[in-house]
């Protein structure tokens, strides 16, 4: 028998989560939710971990559920402390990821009326969340309490599990509260309502749209290292009036795809846009990271678009058709069994075409003076051996966007949201239940916006991390506005002269730092380091904007 909680409520809880098998807890520090910390941190069931800010917290739970696609719990004290949550709240939302908020509050009566720690909590995730559970208590427990509360949380965790998203869980909680007993407590039993979506069939009038279109283009967005068998990929690829267009993210090789989508839109012209633009759009997998592919597909919408997710379809060129909701592997193996019956010079045309774009690639970086641009072409050469590949937002993201990564390097990044604010948080957490090592490539402002990441003892000491320091938001002299403007470093930019290596070593990371003169020797020494390590490689705040802009057009010369 394990030490726990004397409050009924608490005991509950503890109980369903372990018949659940929700066995990841994130705690965050509090008095008021101590029932629940000595109830999770006492029983051996339970893999618990201690991280202060919950902001960190929640990202840190976020990257242990986006690996395992299982609900983690986070679990926090009453007041202010609970809205540190909602950054990985909504990214969890729209990345499809579990979590499972376990909130102390004070009783209702106790609600403003000027007590200590007290807010709101009911509801306060009304927006992003796939279920709330706000949960009853009173000083007698009656029977019918009990019975309410239990189908409450069981409900909230099928949901997180099944629906792959973030619930809420809001425990009003009286004093005492330290008080333990060795008592164990039955629970009902648990019915969890998953759906079988996958067996379905695909319309004779999808089939003959499909083989009566020339020109379709397959878009993948956010996807799973292994999702799509190869075999799959294979047979889909034989048509030839099918164009696969793909990101870094979306964690799929094939020699007759193209996985640099802006390198392939950019400099278009008119009657190329019209050549290119599709009769038929298939998209699965999660949010689109280029900018350029939706313009271009807003602009020149195909006649019908499709999307196939077991979960949502968003409308996001302005021409969605058809939303079938199964999982996309399901859909192509179905999907592959008949072939297109017409002739179609569409995918070899433009796999051409994008070699002729990668000649002019590799000819471009050869010319181009040292920059981010260098840095992110030297450090993909690098990546050779099995690697879990984190990336942060902005600049990060879009740079690897216009390489080509190995087949051998899986990629996440938080493109629920596309904030910055737990890119590293959400990767130390992947890289606690990881067999790869894990590398983090981040920009500056990143880097230092989630620097209490690191604050925690659950850092693999194979962990590293790149930060790529151009002293500001590099990404806002890529974007339109007058970098000249007297507010324009202070307020966008956000110029600073900060340096990664006194956080390096109050948290214990052996520390490199590269520069122009010998920042590849950097890279090979970071490289060979066995133990966790930051390298921080400084680049000229004024000219990356200058070299990345001119590389669309430098390409097609």
């Amino acid at each position: 028998m394990n030490l726990i909680s004397d409050i009924t409520l608490i005991q509950q809880i503890i109980a369903i989560c372990k018949a659940q098998n929700l066995k990841h807890i994130v705690i965050s520090p509090g008095s008021r939710n101590a029932p629940l910390i000595l109830s999770f941190s006492n029983d051996s069931f339970f893999k618990c971990y201690s991280i202060v800010d919950e902001r960190c917290a929640a990202f840190f739970a976020m990257g242990i559920a986006q690996q395992t696609k299982k609900p983690v719990a986070i679990v926090c004290t009453s007041g202010s402390a609970l809205l540190n949550y909602y950054p990985a709240i909504s990214e969890a939302f729209y990345s499809d990821i579990p979590l499972v908020v376990f909130s102390a509050d004070r009783p209702k009566e106790f609600i403003d009326i000027g007590d200590g720690q007290t807010i709101r909590q009911e509801h306060v995730f009304k927006n992003h969340i796939c279920f709330e559970a706000n949960l009853k208590n009173a000083k007698e427990y009656t029977k019918t309490l009990f019975q309410e509360n239990e189908l409450l949380v069981k409900e909230a965790i099928c949901v997180s599990k099944n629906e792959q998203g973030p619930v809420h869980v809001n425990i009003p909680l009286y004093e005492p509260l330290y008080n333990t007993t060795q008592k164990d407590i039955e629970t009902l039993p648990i019915l969890e309502n998953t759906t079988i979506i996958d067996n379905f069939e695909i319309e004779n009038s999808f089939y003959e749209l499909w083989n009566s279109c020339s020109k379709k283009i397959i878009l993948v967005g956010v996807l799973p290292p292994n999702d799509i068998e190869k075999e799959v990929l294979d047979n889909l690829l034989s048509d030839p009036s099918i164009l696969l267009l793909t990101e870094t993210t979306s964690n799929l090789h094939h020699n007759k795809l193209i996985p640099n989508i802006d390198m392939l839109v950019a400099e278009l012209s008119d009657e190329e846009k019209i050549a290119l633009q599709p009769q038929l759009l298939l998209t699965f997998g999660g949010l689109i990271v280029s900018k350029k592919i939706k313009t271009f597909l807003r602009a020149f919408q195909p006649q019908k678009h499709i999307h196939v997710s077991d979960k949502t379809a968003y409308d996001t060129f302005g021409c969605l058709t058809t939303h079938y909701k199964v999982k996309p592997n399901t859909f192509l193996t179905k999907l592959v069994i008949t072939k297109s019956l017409i002739t179609s010079k569409y995918q070899e045309y433009w796999l051409n075409f994008h070699k002729d774009l990668k000649a002019g690639h590799d000819r471009y970086i050869s010319e181009i003076p040292y920059s981010d641009f260098t840095i992110f072409h030297q450090i993909i050469k690098r990546l050779k051996k099995p690697l879990h590949l984190q990336l942060s937002n902005s600049s990060t993201i879009r740079y690897t966007q216009l390489f080509q990564l190995p087949k051998v390097v899986e990629v996440f990044c938080n493109r629920g949201t596309s904030g910055i604010d737990g890119s590293t948080s959400t990767a130390i957490g992947a890289a606690t239940i990881q067999n790869k090592q894990t590398l983090l490539i981040t920009g500056d402002l990143s880097f230092f916006y989630d620097s209490n990441a690191l604050w925690n003892n659950y850092i693999p000491n194979d962990f590293k991390i790149i930060v790529i320091n151009n002293s500001g938001g590099g990404i806002f002299r890529i974007l339109p506005g007058d970098k000249e403007a007297n507010y324009f470093e202070t307020f966008l930019e956000t110029a600073h002269g900060l340096k990664a290596n006194c956080l390096a070593k109050m948290y214990s990371f052996e520390y490199l730092e590269g520069k122009e003169r010998n920042f590849e020797e950097q890279l090979d020494l970071f490289f060979k380091i066995k133990n966790k390590c930051i390298l921080e490689i400084h680049t000229h705040r004024r000219i990356n904007d200058v070299i990345l802009l001119k590389y669309f057009k430098k390409i097609r010369q």
